[in-house]
């Protein structure tokens, strides 16, 4: 190895123990090491520059603006109390109605911003009904990582594969809902046998649920109007961006300037609720993973994978996967995604087909997430949501839970990409 590549590699292993550790808040330890990267000359400012997806950075940037304008609505509350009104109370029926709720809008917004909105309404139910919200807050984070795995813009790492692949919206609907269904299917029965039983209330906690008045969560009907309306224009432009030859991005931010523009909402107060600590950290983080593709260490690891598989496109796809999954469970999915791309961009330009590639490591780094309580954005909010209102999650409980239904849904995965591609 040379110098450069040693500084460099230094460099990253710093990083992502600062990361793992979260000794140092991670945005400053990716900016920290994007800075490094720059003085130690193992890339210029303009390089580094070059390195930074801004797709994905507009998609983040205006998915949140969107949120922080629909959610003064009230459009959220009225969800959950209209899904647990729908149950009658019934305990387990609200959680596999939150389940699916959470799975869905995890793949129509972010899974960090749907943990965010679900998690105090689920608290507040369960309040109501006097159970612990703590078994329901982790089927909503392991359904929030499965839904998000579904679309472009579920997930953040499926953000960077899509705009790293040139991959559109409904590449990713065709290609992963018919095995995310199926994954969330098999979740549902998994928490039915770790909780059906437990989930018991009396008739007076069920009377009070069905006393709430949903329409009085409303709090701008007319900005939920204007917001639903926005949405689908939203959709449909990630449906269609590749026809209409406009990026995935502009589509994010073109639907967030609308709604700000016709939300009559304080835009100031909208731009402090973007969490910008989350855009830093990105954009830190691809400038720290460029400076391994400048000094040739992404390009080696690349040959090392080609040689050890001998270019078998099947074995390669199912060690990415479970490398990702593995990885991921530990290590916050979005740093290794953004290692993974460069090294699966070096085989394409070896003339590779590494179509079966992305969705490896689209499966095996957003499925992944759920093995463990910090492999994934989402868990950490949700649990810090959590402990805030007294119930704390730790790492031991979610492990317990989480790594068996990770390794169920890799596995699944596993056979689904075998049949796809085989």
């Amino acid at each position: 190895m040379t110098v450069q590549q040693i500084i460099a590699l230094s460099i990253f292993l710093i990083v992502m123990a600062a990361i793992i550790t979260e000794k140092i808040n991670r945005s400053v330890a990716s900016l920290g090491g994007a800075l490094l990267m720059i003085l130690f000359n193992i890339l210029t400012f303009d390089k580094g520059l070059s390195h930074i997806d801004f797709n994905t950075i507009g998609v983040l940037v205006g998915m949140m603006l969107y949120v922080g304008v629909v959610k003064n609505s009230g459009l959220f509350e009225y969800i959950a109390i209209w899904t647990a009104k729908k149950t009658k109370g019934d305990p387990w029926k609200i959680m596999v109605y939150f389940i699916i709720i959470t799975a869905v809008l995890s793949a129509l917004l972010d899974n960090v911003t749907t943990v965010l909105l679900i998690g105090p309404m689920t608290i507040t139910i369960t309040q109501i009904l006097g159970l612990n919200p703590v078994p329901f807050l982790l089927s909503q984070i392991l359904a929030s990582n499965i839904g998000g795995t579904a679309t472009l813009i579920g997930d953040p790492p499926n953000i960077m594969i899509g705009s790293a692949a040139n991959l559109s919206f409904m590449d990713f609907v065709v290609n992963l809902s018919p095995v995310i269904i199926v994954i969330l299917i098999a979740m549902i029965i998994c928490c039915k046998f770790l909780y059906a039983k437990k989930l018991v209330v009396d008739d007076e906690a069920r009377n009070k649920i069905l006393k709430l008045d949903e329409t009085k969560s409303i709090k701008d009907k007319t900005l939920m109007i204007k917001s639903l309306v926005v949405m689908f224009f939203i959709l449909f432009g990630f449906a269609f961006h590749s026809s209409l030859k406009i990026e995935s991005c502009v589509v994010a931010l073109t639907g967030a300037v609308v709604m700000l523009l016709i939300g009559k909402q304080d835009v100031d107060e909208i731009l402090l609720d973007v969490e910008w600590s989350t855009i830093f950290f990105f954009m830190g983080l691809f400038i720290v993973v460029g400076g391994l593709v400048e000094v040739g260490l992404i390009n080696s690891l690349a040959e090392l994978i080609i040689g050890a598989t001998e270019g078998h496109m099947i074995l390669t796809m199912l060690i990415i996967l479970w490398l990702s999954a593995i990885v991921s469970s530990f290590l916050d999915n979005i740093p290794f995604v953004a290692t993974i791309i460069p090294l699966i961009l070096t085989m394409q330009a070896q003339g590779i087909d590494v179509t079966p590639l992305w969705w490896a490591t689209s499966l095996g780094a957003c499925l992944g997430g759920n093995g463990t309580l910090i492999g994934a954005s989402a868990n950490v909010v949700l649990a810090g949501v959590s402990q805030r209102h007294g119930y704390p999650i730790t790492f031991k409980e979610f492990f317990k839970v989480g790594f068996p239904i990770m390794l169920l849904s890799v596995a699944i995965s596993t056979v689904y990409l075998v049949i796809k591609f085989i």
